[in-house]
């Protein structure tokens, strides 16, 4: 997590800190452009930008201290998504495959050759699976609440680090908005200073404000869809965890029959 958190932080801070190396010259060459295209009817209609040099030029427009913030919260939040969706995947366990191959070392070398088989698989069914059939000699009562409390355990470790996604997907909206009433306040500041209403002094700041709330709104988005493929995985890895519970305590019962 901390190696994935930390190449994914250098990755933005590098690319932030280009676009700010970036930006004066940038801002500079766009209004040259805009100015002769309004000035000369007859010119030659720009280049259509690509959709790196659409999105780029946008975020310079947007103003990097919103902006970067909301870049910010992007980095971060895919940060945490791909460590959890990793985590997830490498946690999902063959819950069939394992019950068969439990039950049949119950059967033949009886309670420490079922706890070999957990050992040597990777997920939290293989680990609740061996805290239960480490305490039946204790009785199924010690079964039942070894497992449903290490099966409380193991979601915590499943659901770890999700809320700090919900954060983001919050923040970066709100960032936007908040990018957004200011760059409006500083438009009437423009109106108030000039003494007249101009509409290339009031566009020009609006299209910057509202930028921010697009790019907030856009971070919210993408962040959201992996915030609900990751509690979708969750939820289904838990029913899991469940059945698998219900299963082992039937399967002990079995054997002491």
């Amino acid at each position: 997590m901390k190696r994935l958190f930390s190449i994914l932080a250098i990755t933005g801070v590098m690319a932030f800190g280009t676009v700010n190396a970036n930006a004066s010259t940038t801002t500079a060459a766009t209004t040259t452009a805009v100015v002769s295209t309004t000035q000369d009817d007859a010119a030659e209609p720009a280049e259509e930008l690509g959709f790196h040099q659409e999105l780029k030029k946008r975020f310079i427009e947007g103003g990097p201290e919103f902006m970067g913030i909301v870049l910010l919260c992007l980095i971060l939040g895919l940060a945490i998504a791909i460590e959890r969706i990793i985590f997830l995947n490498l946690s999902t366990t063959n819950t069939k495959k394992l019950t068969k191959e439990v039950e049949e070392a119950l059967a033949s070398g009886g309670v420490e050759s079922a706890k070999e088989v957990c050992r040597n698989t990777k997920g939290p069914i293989a680990s609740i699976y061996y805290q239960g059939l480490d305490r039946t000699d204790e009785g199924l009562d010690a079964v039942e609440k070894a497992v449903v409390a290490y099966g409380g355990v193991q979601m915590g470790q499943l659901e770890k680090n999700v809320s700090w996604i919900s954060l983001f997907i919050a923040l970066a909206p709100m960032l936007g908005f908040m990018g957004t009433v200011i760059g409006m306040i500083q438009a009437f500041d423009k109106i108030e200073a000039a003494g007249d209403m101009q509409p290339s002094l009031v566009a020009g700041g609006i299209k910057v404000a509202l930028l921010t709330t697009v790019f907030g709104l856009i971070v919210a988005i993408i962040l959201q869809i992996f915030y609900n493929y990751i509690i979708a995985k969750i939820d289904s890895i838990v029913n899991e965890m469940e059945d698998a519970s219900i299963t082992l305590m039937d399967l002990l019962i079995r054997q002491k029959q």
